[in-house]
């Protein structure tokens, strides 16, 4: 059985700056790390793969060259291979461009595929759209939210926990296909000191945009229908009124005039 798991090399959120200038992101010296979504799709895969012994794991990023990182992060937590989707062409692609990307590169480098696993969003753009968009380019059946994933008796199916507004369903569809991944219950794994350097001695191979044979005028900005015209952070909120070093009765005589200053008591 063969599973790919789609991940994302995302910049630590809490370290997000926006140049107020140009209204993009700054990501110069921002530390990046695998999409945390993306982590929970791969867990779902390494599980299924403990379970069932002719399992393979490859996993496929769409990111300039520094996202072998996040692909070497997969290959320590239990990934077989990597597969890196990276050309100067595909810069400023947005989610429909990402999908079409994707699903020609999975196309081409595991043409037999199984399952495909991927994390309901990431968490530096938030749309939760290239998932559902792969499945459709793919003509793939898709369970969205999964939070359990497993295969039926016969191994035909895959049944998926999965979260809905009410609570949970527990749902199956006919393989191949595909499951967006939530977080659910799913423990983040740590590798071993064996596990990573093992990692080294598996393989992480290229693809460009001339080996998926998609028209340039179909990839990166040409390509996209929507386009970010400026990132920028919410407006700081001023700090409130701070009523501290008073006796209580004089704490209270203060706010109690704010109050009547502002109107909001008579």
């Amino acid at each position: 059985m063969k599973i790919v798991v789609c991940i994302k090399q995302v910049p630590e959120v809490t370290n997000v700056q926006v140049d107020p200038e140009t209204g993009t992101l700054i990501r110069e010296g921002v530390k990046s790390i695998l999409n945390p979504f993306c982590e929970y799709a791969l867990d779902h895969a390494v599980r299924l793969k403990q379970e069932f012994e002719d399992v393979t794991i490859s996993v496929i990023s769409m990111g300039p060259p520094q996202a072998k990182d996040a692909l070497l992060r997969c290959l320590e937590l239990g990934a077989d291979e990597g597969i890196l989707v990276t050309d100067r062409k595909f810069a400023g692609a947005d989610s429909w461009v990402t999908a079409l990307t994707l699903a020609e590169a999975i196309r081409l480098t595991v043409p037999d595929y199984d399952l495909i696993l991927v994390g309901k969003q990431a968490i530096d753009g938030d749309t939760a759209q290239v998932g559902p968009e792969i499945a459709e380019i793919l003509s793939l059946p898709q369970i969205t939210y999964g939070i359990e994933v497993g295969l039926s008796s016969t191994r035909k199916q895959v049944r998926v926990k999965q979260e809905v507004e009410r609570g949970y369903e527990v749902v199956e569809a006919s393989l191949p296909a595909l499951i967006t991944c939530s977080k659910g219950e799913v423990v983040r794994r740590a590798p071993s000191f064996l596990d990573v350097l093992n990692a080294r001695k598996k393989p992480i191979r290229s693809v460009s945009a001339d080996d998926l044979g998609i028209p340039a005028e179909e990839l990166g900005l040409k390509g996209s229908f929507t386009q970010v015209v400026k990132v920028f952070p919410p407006p700081e909120k001023k700090c409130g009124r701070l009523v501290q070093n008073l006796e209580t009765d004089q704490a209270a005589a203060e706010i109690f005039n704010f109050l009547k200053e502002k109107r909001f008591i008579e």
